[in-house]
């Protein structure tokens, strides 16, 4: 299952980060997403009802990866995987995250050299927050962890995430700087 998440953030590039004001505008934010082509998207815990917004998001998606991000205690995680997230993100290191989420794949977060490389041992590993150190940083975490797959976040605008990929990224997660412009989206997606 891992393998099906980092296959299609490889090809898509791009994780949209969703924090919205409300489960009904995180839904329509999802629809129009997917309809600009994306098909992997994290929602976040810090949607009010987040998980009513998951629920309607993952119903929408059908032929779409729906995952739940800002996920930092067991039972978020265990409500998220019950409500069909197909992965979890954390912001930070999270064994009981971890543990709870077993079969369905894990983004575990950190910023350090070691929480990378623990985070990496499982699949790809969140760099947060990644604008702090930039592209460099993603160079020099994989210099020294050369077959960990990163994916910065944190403070990315869409026009960074070129040099984010060109310093090694398997894919860049992009909040409050994602485009909302659905010709913009199809841009960033199409």
């Amino acid at each position: 299952m891992t393998t099906d998440l980092t296959t299609a953030l490889a090809k898509q590039r791009v994780l949209p980060v969703l924090r919205e004001p409300d489960p009904a505008a995180a839904v329509a934010r999802v629809g129009a997403l997917l309809a600009a082509g994306c098909r992997v998207i994290e929602l976040t815990t810090t949607i009010p009802d987040w998980p009513a917004a998951l629920a309607d998001s993952v119903r929408l998606a059908r032929r779409a990866l729906i995952g739940m991000g800002t996920v930092t205690t067991a039972d978020q995680a265990n409500t998220a995987i019950r409500l069909g997230a197909a992965f979890l993100v954390s912001p930070y290191p999270s064994p009981p995250v971890r543990a709870a989420a077993a079969d369905t794949p894990f983004v575990e977060g950190g910023f350090t050299p070691a929480e990378i490389a623990a985070a990496a041992r499982f699949g790809p590993a969140k760099v947060f927050p990644a604008h702090v150190g930039g592209p460099a940083y993603i160079r020099s975490l994989l210099a020294v962890l050369p077959d960990a797959r990163l994916i910065p976040t944190g403070g990315i605008a869409a026009d960074q995430v070129a040099d984010y990929l060109k310093a090694g990224a398997l894919a860049v997660g992009v909040g409050s700087g994602l485009p909302v412009d659905p010709a913009e989206l199809a841009a960033v997606f199409g």
